[in-house]
C-alpha cells in the first residue's frame, strides 16, 4: 500500500509531503496507481524546483518507495497552486483506486 501525507500548518501552509510504500494494485510495470502516484508526486517535486522560487528539502529511496519533501517556509502562490494541483490528483486516484493499495493522510501542526 502507498501511504501519503500531506501535512500542512494551522493556517493552511504546506509543511510536509511524504509518500511511502509501493501500491501493490498490479505486478511491477504494471501498477497503474503506482505509476500515477509517482507520475504526480515527482513531477510536483521537479516542478517546484524549476518553476517557482519555494525552497524545499526533498529525499527519496526508489527501493523503499519513500519521497519525502519538506519545506522550511511556507511555498510562494506558485509553489502553493502547485501543490494544490499534486492534492487534487491523489484525491482522485484515492476516489477511483483507494482503498487497500492508495491510502491519503491530512495532518495538522
Amino acid at each position: 500500500m502507498t501511504t501519503i501525507t500531506i501535512t500542512k500548518s494551522k493556517t493552511g501552509e504546506y509543511k510536509k509531503v511524504t509518500c511511502k510504500g509501493h501500491a501493490g494494485y498490479a505486478d511491477s510495470g504494471s501498477d497503474i496507481v503506482c505509476s500515477a502516484v509517482s507520475l504526480l508526486v515527482i513531477n510536483t517535486v521537479n516542478s517546484l524546483e524549476l518553476l517557482t522560487n519555494t525552497q524545499a528539502d526533498v529525499t527519496s529511496s526508489e527501493e523503499k518507495g519513500i519521497i519525502k519533501c519538506s519545506f522550511k517556509e511556507a511555498p510562494d502562490e506558485g509553489g502553493k497552486l502547485l501543490l494544490d494541483s499534486m492534492v487534487l490528483g491523489l484525491r482522485n486516484v484515492a476516489d477511483e483506486y483507494g482503498g487497500r493499495d492508495l491510502k491519503l493522510n491530512f495532518r495538522e501542526v
